[in-house]
């Protein structure tokens, strides 16, 4: 019985780790206004710039992510400022 409550509460954790990465890092990529943050286009043309190949792109929590290929063909997550297109986090 012990052991099925240890493995419950380790489902239950690594769940909710898994979720907090799913949406945008679980913390905003900036707090700035909406009104200051760059289009969706030009986070593209950004990430673009420095090798990707986007697939997709959007803005979700105060974070741009976009998901691409890397210069190795893999895929890839960024995590991006939607002020600056600056990559804060990688997945």
């Amino acid at each position: 019985m012990r052991t099925l409550t240890m493995i419950a509460a380790a489902i239950a954790v690594l769940g909710g780790v898994s979720a907090a990465q799913a949406s945008s890092l679980g913390r905003p990529c900036t707090t700035a206004p909406q009104s200051q943050w760059l289009p969706v286009e030009t986070l593209k043309a950004k990430a673009e710039a420095q090798g990707y190949k986007v697939q997709k792109a959007k803005i979700a929590k105060a974070c741009g992510e976009i998901y691409a290929l890397d210069q190795n063909n893999a895929r890839t997550e960024l995590f991006v400022d939607p002020t600056s297109g600056e990559i804060v986090a990688k997945e």
